[in-house]
């Protein structure tokens, strides 16, 4: 038997001990969780340096790097994200219909756990606690598979989390750490059918790719983020441009993070040359076509693969177009589902947007930034699904559920 196994048929034993965990006993626990992440933090931010040392002295991506770091104000972040899934609804249990057949018997559907959920993702040790919290919430056991990156954080986070279970008398195996971080470790762990209900990567393309096409579990596709923000002919400028500088410059290496500005031809003469000194203050690299070019020559000329292209660094492309069914299109074309928004004081033109643009998130005058877990208020996320099936978008405590028929009767036979 090999160590993913073991791990499997830990998940499983674990599975019959959650399921009878009510809501006081889960929320007492992830409030205690959370303080516990708090008197751990300088255990938790020394890990943190080693991983961040080593990665630096590899050459991470200055964003990738961003989303590695921790320090004391992020693990008060992750605590308060635990203290708000704790206090959220419960939805296990909920009977969501009961109708009465003719016959007499009593049908209805009742929400459930899913099981037992893995979880594979890279530089993101937050994961760690916010997994844990939504699946613990909902009565589901989780298999955390962090990258090699991140890996002595995702460790010491996830020894603070199974120490407080000990504590609070629950099996701790309800949260498990894969902490072989080879590749092969990785494929295994997606083929374990057997013992895992669902997969869900959280990561870049390669490793949604891989996993896709390598598991043998269920997957919820939790997708890229080329994120465009649409500037119609009747938008606000300096809106505009405090919306923009929000979306690419808060954090870039986010996926909800914008990475491609399509503007109207009218306003784009007023807006670019101001926009683009802006983005340029922030150290944002400018491409665009040769509409954008004419109005800045900050701009550079992009390259038809900058169209498609998730920066997560501090780049940014421009197309400009005639009017909005143009803009609808070159959307639709380009982006990954994920989140997409348009500034406007045109109602029709909002409301056109928010029909055709076919993606989980859709704004109008808001910056991407939003597409969050936490601000959605979930209290945190498991990932923001991409695919249309079960979830879509930010995935909360009811994305983790699933339902089941119970059916009451009173000796009632077929005929």
């Amino acid at each position: 038997m090999t160590y993913i196994e073991t791990l499997g048929i830990k998940a499983q034993q674990a599975k019959k001990g959650m399921m009878k965990l009510g809501t006081q006993q889960k929320n007492d626990a992830l409030l205690a969780v959370a303080q516990g992440l708090i008197q751990d933090t300088d255990a938790i931010l020394e890990a943190n340096t080693i991983d961040m040392a080593r990665d630096i002295e590899n050459g991470m991506d200055p964003g990738l790097l961003d989303r590695l770091k921790l320090d004391a104000s992020r693990i008060e972040g992750i605590a308060q994200g635990l203290e708000q899934i704790a206090s959220l609804p419960d939805p296990i249990g909920e009977i969501l219909s009961m109708q009465k057949r003719p016959n007499g018997l009593m049908i209805g559907q009742k929400r459930v756990p899913i099981g037992v959920i893995g979880i594979i993702f890279e530089a993101r040790p937050n994961v760690s606690a916010d997994a844990f919290g939504l699946c613990f919430k909902t009565n589901n056991v989780v298999i955390l598979k962090g990258g090699k990156d991140a890996i002595h954080s995702i460790q010491a986070l996830c020894a603070s989390i199974r120490h407080t279970l000990e504590v609070q008398g629950i099996d701790p195996d309800c949260l498990l750490l894969v902490e072989e971080t080879s590749r092969e470790a990785t494929v295994e762990l997606m083929k374990q059918h057997q013992y895992i209900d669902v997969l869900i990567p959280r990561g870049g393309a390669g490793l949604i790719q891989s996993v896709v096409m390598n598991a043998t579990i269920p997957v919820i596709e939790t997708g890229t983020g080329n994120c465009h923000i649409f500037v119609d002919e009747t938008a606000d400028l300096e809106k505009a441009i405090e919306i923009i500088l929000n979306a690419k410059t808060q954090r870039v290496g986010v996926c909800n993070a914008a990475e491609s500005l399509v503007i109207h031809e009218e306003i784009a003469p007023k807006l670019l040359p101001k926009l683009a000194q802006a983005l340029i203050e922030k150290e944002v690299e400018i491409v665009g076509d040769k509409k954008a070019r004419a109005c800045s020559s900050s701009i550079q000329e992009a390259e038809p693969s900058d169209w498609g292209k998730e920066y997560l660094a501090l780049k940014i492309s421009i197309k400009v177009v005639s009017d909005i069914d143009e803009a609808i299109e070159h959307i639709n074309r380009y982006n990954t589902g994920h989140s997409e928004a348009i500034l406007t004081k045109d109602y029709d033109h909002a409301k056109q947007f928010l029909e055709e643009v076919d993606a989980a998130c859709v704004y109008v005058n808001a910056s991407t930034r939003f597409t969050d877990g936490f601000e959605f208020g979930f209290g945190a996320e498991i990932g923001i699904s991409t695919q249309k099936l079960h979830a879509r978008g930010p995935m909360g405590l009811l994305a983790l559920t699933s339902t089941k028929y119970i059916i009451l009767g009173d000796g009632q036979v077929r005929k």
